[in-house]
């Protein structure tokens, strides 16, 4: 983390001191130039003026000079852009950067104007610096963070892939494995009486043997008593018929004698 601050800091000067360096250069008034200098929207005309009317160092020195004032964003750049598609961005930053530069020139400053061929020049200088140190650079410091753990400003989070529902043949496999792992679990054994010992078995034949050997209780005083008050009253009901019967045969026999 603080290997990877310091590296960020010390880039960002350096931007800041290019950035000044830059404007110093080119928004600078040149009052000696302003009759001589007009602005230029067509790509190549500068150039080929360059190799026309100038002198091969002074050439060297214009298109060389455009060149270098676009390589230092190729090598910050990319410190500070996405990774994905990192040097189509540092490109376009480079180009949209001088284009601004170049129109406040063309509109403010005195001795400037606007050159398209400028823009070009600074672009292709940022392509050079890029390809030459600035990628290698930046290659290693993000190599470095994500090695250490702590991903780069410019690292981008990865997209969290949708979630897929299972097709057939997965709901098939799944359920054939759980119907396996049904199966292959243990049932629990279902509680068993334990057999009688041979004890047990002896001491309830004894028991039964017992049972029968034993004699019948006799019966009760209450129910004898019961018994003998029964007995007298059907002896005294039979005795009394008995009377009642002898009677009706001495009526009648009195009937008789008195005819």
């Amino acid at each position: 983390m603080l290997v990877r601050g310091a590296v960020l800091t010390v880039v960002l000067l350096g931007l800041v001191a290019f950035s000044v360096l830059l404007a110093k250069v080119t928004l600078t008034p040149s009052p000696a130039s302003e009759d001589l200098v007009t602005a230029n929207l067509r790509p190549g005309r500068s150039l080929r003026q360059y190799a026309e009317d100038y002198t091969f160092l002074a050439a060297c020195k214009q298109a060389g000079g455009n060149l270098l004032l676009g390589v230092p964003f190729g090598l910050l750049l990319p410190f500070f852009v996405p990774r994905r598609l990192r040097m189509i961005r540092t490109t376009l930053l480079t180009a949209v950067a001088m284009a601004v530069v170049e129109l406040i020139q063309g509109a403010l400053v005195e001795g400037r104007a606007f050159d398209v061929d400028d823009v070009i020049l600074n672009t292709a200088g940022a392509l050079l610096g890029y390809f030459v140190l600035g990628r290698r650079i930046s290659h290693r410091y993000y190599t470095y963070t994500d090695a250490s753990g702590s991903p780069g400003p410019s690292a981008e989070k990865p997209e969290a892939e949708p979630k897929r529902a299972p097709g057939p043949a997965a709901r098939t496999k799944a359920a054939a494995t759980k119907a396996a792992a049904t199966k292959a679990a243990p049932t629990k054994a279902a509680p068993t009486k334990a057999a009688p010992t041979k004890a047990a078995r002896a001491k309830a034949a004894r028991t039964k043997a017992g049972q029968r050997d034993r004699p019948k209780p006799a019966a009760s005083a209450p129910a004898q008593k019961r018994g003998t008050r029964t007995g007298r009253t059907d002896g005294a009901a039979s005795g009394g018929r008995r009377a009642t019967g002898s009677g009706a045969v001495r009526s009648l026999l009195d009937r008789l004698r008195g005819r």
